[in-house]
């Protein structure tokens, strides 16, 4: 006779296979969360200054409140937002040389596009320059709040329609 999964729920024998943990439906996955303020208080830096230019590595970056800020060569300083454009989370990582968004596993390049899905956009981007040994942030406050998540159904109906 052959083995056989044998698993408890609710206080029933499952005979097979333990059923997959439950996922949460998009809804109630985590969402951005408001960032700290952006505050540069050394003496002598600009009044829109984001980071030192030194804390940037080349083929790395830093999320500094709203903003991804990155050096995929070097000089050349990219702004981003940090909002995923797949379901609005807030990325919240730069290692291997890719911003990662934790909720679906986004990946994007140091240059906001798409490295590895779900998500299909490439991040936004954030007007940034260099002042000095500053970077500093454009258009836009860096301090502005994070925007609500767009709904799911933004991922396959047409800008414009439906709140998208």
């Amino acid at each position: 006779m052959a083995a056989r999964e044998v698993s408890v729920q609710d206080g029933q024998l499952i005979a097979g296979p333990a059923p997959a943990a439950p996922v949460a439906p998009a809804a109630e996955q985590p969402q951005a969360t408001e960032p700290a303020p952006v505050t540069v208080t050394e003496p002598g830096a600009p009044d829109n200054a984001i980071a030192r230019t030194s804390d940037i590595p080349v083929g790395g970056g830093v999320i500094v409140g709203n903003t991804v800020v990155t050096q995929p060569n070097a000089g050349n300083y990219v702004g981003l937002s940090v909002i995923c454009t797949h379901l609005g989370c807030a990325v919240n990582d730069i290692s291997g040389g890719t911003i990662n968004c934790p909720c679906h596993g986004s990946r994007f390049n140091l240059d906001g596009s798409v490295a590895a899905g779900p998500a299909s956009r490439p991040l936004d981007g954030r007007d940034v320059s260099v002042q000095g040994d500053w970077v500093v942030s454009g258009a836009g406050d860096p301090n502005a709040p994070i925007p609500p998540p767009k709904p799911w159904w933004c991922e396959i109906i047409p800008p414009g329609c439906l709140g998208c």
